[in-house]
């Protein structure tokens, strides 16, 4: 009996130091696996923010070319807006044959700077050999423009312009233009827009002898 008491404190003794040690092995695993969850965790934040900058930068550097733009826009001027009931037609200047109408749709065509014009030409209407300054973009709206080369009007040889047809005249080329029909032309190019004959007798600026 005796020694049946003296082992049970021994077995309760050893009962408790297995549970401590299970406890401690316990602990140290959840805790190692509590750090790496930790680590994983802190990386995918690293990750988050990573993004974030990112994103901040693409929207910054997006915000800055959408302010050039604006700015490029603003520097440009105002935006124009015309539709063709809205258009004002008034009489060519006097270096263009009478008979014309002319309209500014943009700028000033005597002024330096850019400009776009629009010419409403009756059928049979002619402008004698001539030449510009300035370079010149030709498009047509309507109707048909027949364009020729050369000191003379040389009807045999002209080019033939339907509406949507587009011409560039280099400054100084030497040219002569007519219509057979109603015709609207659009012109831009920079400015001062001129004209000189090659004969002196066609411009209808000077007074006739």
């Amino acid at each position: 009996a005796v020694g049946d008491r003296q082992m049970l404190p021994m077995q309760t003794n050893r009962m408790p130091v297995l549970v401590i040690s299970v406890g401690r092995n316990l602990t140290g695993g959840f805790g190692l696996s509590h750090y790496r969850r930790a680590i994983t965790h802190k990386e995918e934040i690293m990750k988050i923010i990573t993004r974030i900058f990112g994103l901040l930068a693409f929207a910054l550097g997006f915000c800055t070319m959408s302010s050039t733009a604006a700015l490029a826009a603003d520097a440009m001027g105002d935006a124009t807006y015309i539709n063709p009931g809205e258009i004002k037609w008034g009489d060519p200047p006097p270096v263009l044959p009478k008979s014309a109408k002319i309209a500014v749709l943009s700028g000033d065509p005597f002024k330096p700077g850019p400009y776009v014009i629009r010419l409403s030409m009756p059928a049979g209407y002619k402008i004698p050999p001539h030449w510009h300054s300035q370079a010149e973009n030709l498009t047509v709206i309507s109707g048909s423009f027949y364009l020729g080369s050369g000191d003379t009007m040389d009807k045999a040889h002209a080019h033939m312009l339907k509406p949507g047809g587009f011409h560039y005249l280099p400054a100084a080329a030497h040219h002569s233009a007519y219509t057979k029909t109603a015709t609207v032309l659009q012109i831009h190019g920079e400015g001062p827009f001129d004209i000189t004959y090659i004969n002196p007798a066609d411009d209808p600026s000077k007074p006739k002898k």
